[in-house]
């Protein structure tokens, strides 16, 4: 049938990038040779900030090995003299720190499901659906980027309240189901660059537009798909303001509330290696998911500078 034509040229063209070969690189945008001493500057450059955006994460991980007495020491050691692993058993017990990780997982992983596909529905209905007052509406929802989060925080906590969803990971979930301004906007951009004769091709062959858009706009979509659940996952992995002002029971709190909780708690006498062992523990899943994902950025950003 040409609806399977017309899917697998889509997966094509959705495909990302083919990898450099060795003689490609070296080379400026426009193919010209770049010269060794420019190169050799690039590279530098590119070294330097990689150890600055690093220098962070070196610094909690090397507190987090160490003792108490060696944090005291001044000046601080650049490598610990004891590796104590001890630690990070340590900072799981002294808060209960796997049930706000189970609790952070299980609201970040259906905020990223509800995200994906919410947005999608939504940007595909602005990009490939043609109807009257299309684009208006489109920027009306484009203005909502320039609404501010304080406008709408009591709105939605008395809203939130009186439905009796306070307490609970609703308010934390729900949004989710209804479009952002900012993913369908990155979405709708993607979505342009599928080629509309494919699609009329395919509604000529009497598919639906369900099969049109889960068969030949997604596999197009999928790098900016992909960029969307990260972006999703991030902001509500790291998320403080909303667990803080809906969850009230400790058993439904999250990892950025635990921490907060746990520095209150020991604010005499914070004990810093478990402190930073702990935040290495919380920022590790992110920056697992960073590099499993790193090539979708990639493609994410070659795909959208063509059409």
């Amino acid at each position: 049938m040409a609806i399977n034509t017309l899917e697998t040229e889509t997966k094509n063209l959705g495909q990302s990038p083919k990898l450099k070969s060795r003689s490609d690189y070296g080379r400026n945008a426009d193919g010209s040779r770049q010269s060794p001493v420019g190169a050799w500057i690039s590279r530098l450059v590119m070294l330097a900030v990689l150890i600055l955006f690093s220098l962070p994460l070196y610094w909690m991980l090397i507190s987090a090995l160490k003792t108490p007495e060696e944090l005291a020491q001044f000046p601080p050691t650049l490598f610990p003299t004891e590796f104590r692993w001890q630690n990070f058993a340590d900072a799981v017990t002294v808060m209960p720190f796997w049930t706000f990780f189970r609790n952070t997982a299980i609201i970040t992983i259906s905020v990223v499901v509800f995200s994906v596909i919410s947005n999608f529905i939504v940007a595909y209905g602005f990009s490939c659906i043609e109807w009257p007052g299309r684009n208006k509406v489109f920027f009306v929802v484009l203005a909502t980027l320039f609404l501010p989060f304080p406008v709408t925080l009591i709105p939605m906590f008395d809203m939130w309240a009186g439905l009796g969803f306070v307490n609970t990971w609703v308010p934390l979930i729900a949004p989710a189901l209804f479009a952002g301004g900012f993913f369908t906007f990155l979405l709708r951009q993607f979505m342009l660059q599928t080629p509309k004769d494919m699609m009329d091709a395919a509604r000529v062959d009497g598919a639906s537009e369900w099969s049109i858009a889960w068969r030949i706009v997604f596999p197009t979509a999928r790098p900016a798909v992909t960029v969307i659940a990260i972006f999703a996952a991030v902001g509500t992995w790291n998320d403080f303001m909303g667990p803080l002002i809906y969850l009230q029971d400790a058993s439904k709190q999250t990892l950025s509330i635990g921490m907060q909780v746990f520095r209150s708690v020991n604010a005499q006498d914070i004990q810093f290696n478990l402190l930073m062992a702990a935040s290495f523990l919380v920022l590790l899943p992110l920056v697992i998911l960073f590099f499993m994902f790193q090539r979708y950025f990639i493609s994410g950003i070659t795909l959208g500078g063509f059409k």
